[in-house]
């Protein structure tokens, strides 16, 4: 067995404790730690199932100090599962928050957007303008037409943030 899964069976040993203080302190640790593939998702899987707002509150603050390029790629595919809204608009939120760039990402949020609830889509919104500046003209047009392939079924309500959208990345 590799060190790092050893380390990833130990996280999710810790993580699914039933003391809240061991599981907030293990996220705490993270922090000190340098980052090893799956830990993300454990983080996100303990945000999805647990109700211990202290908990969530912890890996929020983990998820928005993120500085580490390389763990985008698990943020991204931890987003375009099928978890809960709130856990999904905690990872989008994140994005923006961290500071890094996820503009390669422009069309995996364009299909968030589309999938999602208000809230959420404000997200994948908020993330996707802030990184327009830093977009082609190719990947612009690539979300758009992701963007574009739900425009009917839309509600009234994400509709309006949908031209808002289209209209910052033309």
């Amino acid at each position: 067995m590799a060190f790092s899964d050893k380390r990833l069976i130990e996280l999710g040993r810790r993580l699914d404790n039933s003391n809240p203080e061991i599981v907030k302190g293990t996220i705490i640790s993270l922090r000190s730690e340098d980052p090893f593939s799956g830990a993300i998702r454990l983080l996100v899987e303990t945000f999805d199932k647990t109700d211990n707002g202290e908990i969530r509150d912890k890996i929020r603050e983990f998820m928005n100090d993120l500085k580490e390029s390389a763990l985008r790629d698990e943020v991204v595919i931890e987003i375009k599962k099928d978890y809960k809204p709130e856990t999904i608009k905690m990872l989008v939120s994140s994005c923006w928050q961290s500071g890094l760039d996820y503009s390669l990402y422009g069309p995996d949020l364009a299909h968030v957007f589309n999938k999602s609830e208000y809230s959420v889509a404000l997200e994948c919104f908020t993330v996707i303008e802030e990184s327009s500046q830093n977009l082609s003209r190719k990947i612009k047009d690539q979300i758009i037409l992701v963007l574009k392939e739900n425009e009917k079924t839309i509600t009234d309500e994400k509709s309006a943030l949908l031209a808002e959208l289209i209209s910052v990345l033309n």
